[in-house]
């Protein structure tokens, strides 16, 4: 069965929208940055086959609303109200930037989750990358107010995932751009979510009391730092397996979404 454009109001009034596809126990799926719930539509496709799969846009993004000042608590008591009208216990995946929103809302959650499949987060720990500029979410804040919208892209290409500036004339001519120069506003929002996390130095260790077994998949071709940040998470939480996928890259979740659906299925129902 599918559900669609259904809703639900969050504990400060803001609406969330969201659907629900597939029959079995519930998956929640957090999208990332820049994108709404149907940047998750290949992922959740493919985990509908076996679960109950909920995607939804989080504040800011497609149907739900945006109220100001943004504050990162407020999107985890937008995951609390889904998984109050959804059903408990849920498991949480996502991929990239989403998952520390992720983990931010297990550790809320408590027994109301029951397990977690992240994919490659982007923890920056040590000096195995360059870390996230000191002003990334002032900088890009400022550039949304000044309606610089494919400049706050450019940033975020650029100094976070780090593509050579000669690429984006490239880039920019893909229909994606458009989408992301929409939602450019999130870069500062997951900016705050993942602060802490993206700096070069160890997880901090009072952020998440999480007891349930946790999936943290890397990549064969992905980067050297998300493996250590991987290796980090795990030797921070008491139930974490790091899951090698080979032959892919940290474009899987969204590109070939088949292998990571296979096993995050294999994990969740296991």
């Amino acid at each position: 069965m599918t559900d669609i454009q259904h809703s639900v109001t969050s504990a400060d009034g803001t609406t969330i929208a969201f659907d629900r596809t597939g029959s079995g126990p519930v998956v929640l799926v957090v999208s990332n940055v820049a994108e709404d719930r149907t940047g998750v539509a290949g992922i959740a496709a493919e985990l509908a086959r076996d679960f109950s799969v909920v995607t939804f846009d989080r504040r800011g993004r497609g149907m739900s609303g945006d109220p100001q000042p943004y504050d990162p608590a407020r999107e985890v008591e937008d995951i609390a109200a889904l998984v109050q009208t959804v059903g408990v216990p849920v498991s949480l995946v996502s991929g990239s930037g989403g998952c520390g929103l992720a983990l931010d809302a297990a550790s809320a959650l408590g027994e109301r989750v029951s397990a977690l499949y992240l994919f490659e987060p982007p923890f920056i720990v040590d000096d195995s990358r360059a870390p996230a500029p000191r002003d990334y979410v002032e900088h890009q804040e400022s550039l949304v107010a000044a309606g610089k919208r494919n400049e706050a892209v450019e940033y975020f290409m650029t100094e976070m995932v780090g593509v050579p500036a000669e690429y984006l004339p490239m880039m920019r001519q893909d229909p994606s751009w458009a989408q992301m120069a929409a939602y450019a506003h999130t870069y500062a929002y997951d900016g705050r979510i993942l602060r802490g996390l993206q700096d070069g130095t160890p997880l901090p260790t009072d952020r998440w009391t999480i007891e349930v077994p946790v999936a943290v998949a890397v990549t064969e071709q992905g980067e050297e730092f998300i493996r250590r940040g991987a290796a980090a998470l795990a030797q921070l939480l008491p139930q974490v397996s790091v899951l090698a996928l080979p032959g892919l890259d940290h474009s899987a979740f969204w590109v070939t979404p088949e292998p990571v659906a296979a096993q995050a299925r294999a994990f969740l129902a296991s």
